[in-house]
């Protein structure tokens, strides 16, 4: 990712929620009152950190170099009963779609889809007890209280998979970023070199009677991107969650059913889930072809999906595809599709190994907790 750009998709946050206070192990003193007996308080709880949707935000920008989020510890019990203060809670605000792994192990921690849903991540320590709960009738000065459940820490990679409804996937130069800049008013780069696109753009597109739907543009992907060529393996969970492929190949390629494998196989590869989803075939760049060319390419398209002929520079065809696209999206298949997928949505445990270490600018430190030395005996 370059530095100039904006659109920040993945952080390495340290996070750590806030210990408990002390339980107070005080006995009152007071005169004229020879047997005052215990009365120390119990210690506050330590603060939680939770996660929470808001919509107004669409990057990760605002936690790039926020490394370290720490939440506050409890206070300790005092004399006369008094109950130590709780830890403060932090939340943190991420866009909708953003889901969180364990930086150490890869395993899937959380996922937040929705504007004010809010995931606890970490749960602060209980507070300790207090002398006076060990009060009894035959212990009526205890001299021990609890010490305040410890913290927990964890580093965590947030990730953002955009919400949309039709992802476009094609090789570099496909007409991807054009057709974007076209149908809505998104402006993402377009230039005539390979990989202008380094950044997932979105776009709303305007249908019939008011109604619209969402488009997202992800870089090019090219054959081999499963094992890390190019940039578009990084960016294909943008387009995991949309609910229609609008797959885009150019009409003067050489062999479009082969391009359309390929692109088949490299989604099978990053995540086989991808397959069942609803697909529509575009051929783009249809402004350089003539009528007995396109008849001549339909006899060696792909079978079993809607395709639509199409330019985005002289307009050509953009009507039908918005129909077909509604159609598609619409349908009662789709829609099915969505609701099981929503319930039965299963979330893949992140490979370590392939985490690039050049995704962030440095490592994070940590900082020591400064704990007590005094000795507590903890009772349950």
């Amino acid at each position: 990712m370059p530095l100039e750009s904006n659109f920040i998709d993945y952080v390495r946050i340290h996070c750590r929620s806030g210990k408990g206070g002390k339980g107070s192990m005080h006995l009152r003193h007071v005169k004229y009152q020879p047997n005052g007996g215990p009365d120390g308080g119990d210690g506050g709880r330590g603060g939680n950190i939770y996660l929470r949707g808001n919509h107004n935000y669409w990057t990760l920008l605002h936690l790039k170099y926020q490394r370290h989020i720490f939440a506050e510890h409890g206070g300790n019990g005092g004399r006369d009963k008094c109950h130590g203060t709780d830890g403060k809670d932090i939340y943190i605000d991420v866009p909708c779609g953003t889901v969180v792994y364990n930086a150490e192990t890869g395993k899937y921690v959380c996922d937040v889809t929705e504007d004010g849903q809010e995931v606890m991540l970490l749960k602060g320590g209980r507070g300790g007890l207090g002398n006076f709960q060990f009060r009894t009738s035959t212990n009526q000065a205890p001299r021990y209280a609890q010490p305040g459940e410890p913290m927990q820490e964890m580093t965590v990679i947030m990730e953002l998979k955009l919400l949309a409804d039709v992802g476009l996937v094609g090789f570099p130069n496909a007409g991807k970023s054009t057709l974007l800049s076209t149908l809505s008013s998104a402006k993402p780069k377009i230039a005539n070199y390979p990989f202008t696109t380094l950044e997932p753009s979105l776009g709303i597109v305007s249908y019939r009677d008011n109604k619209s739907f969402v488009m997202a543009d992800i870089p090019g992907i090219i054959e081999g991107a499963s094992e890390g060529k190019g940039l578009g393996l990084r960016f294909l969970r943008h387009i995991e969650r949309n609910s229609l492929l609008l797959f885009m190949i150019p009409g003067d390629s050489d062999n479009i059913k082969k391009e359309f494998d390929i692109l088949i196989h490299e989604l099978e590869k990053f995540n086989p889930d991808m397959l069942c989803k609803h697909r529509v075939l575009a051929i783009t760049k249809c402004d350089l072809l003539d009528d007995e060319l396109i008849e001549m390419l339909k006899s060696e398209l792909p079978e079993g999906l809607p395709i639509v002929f199409i330019s985005s520079v002289s307009q050509f065809g953009l009507t039908e595809l918005k129909d077909v696209l509604w159609e598609e999206l619409n349908s009662e298949s789709n829609k099915l599709q969505r609701i099981i997928g929503d319930e039965n949505l299963v979330h893949r445990d992140k490979d370590i190994n392939t985490i690039n270490i050049s995704d962030f600018d440095d490592d994070i430190e940590y900082e020591d907790c400064d704990d007590d030395s005094e000795d507590f005996e903890y009772i349950d």
